[in-house]
């Protein structure tokens, strides 16, 4: 387990024997601070993500990341919006008789 970042004298790179040492959180944290952490991320709220590769203008690259993290995330909302909007049916016209 060797790393290229400089070493750190007060906190040295974990070895195997490390951690065959080291215990599970619940064997050695009280109760009370167990509880402030979840158990497991829990079911996926949304639909998955289908990842993917796309080339961007610079423009719309630079104005999603200005606004800062979770740029990739509003990038999809309004794709999202715009394919919705063009799923819904058309209004359908009544025409005069002339």
């Amino acid at each position: 387990m060797t790393s290229r970042k400089k070493a750190d004298a007060d906190n040295s790179e974990w070895t195997r024997d490390d951690f065959a040492k080291a215990k599970a959180p619940e064997d050695v944290l009280p109760a009370d601070v167990l509880s402030t952490f979840g158990k497991h991320r829990g079911p996926q709220k949304a639909a998955k993500k289908v990842p993917v590769s796309i080339r961007l203008s610079p423009i719309v690259v630079t104005h999603f990341r200005g606004q800062g993290p979770g740029w990739q995330a509003r990038i999809d909302a309004v794709l999202t919006k715009i394919v919705k909007k063009e799923k819904r049916p058309a209004p359908t016209r009544i025409r005069k008789a002339g």
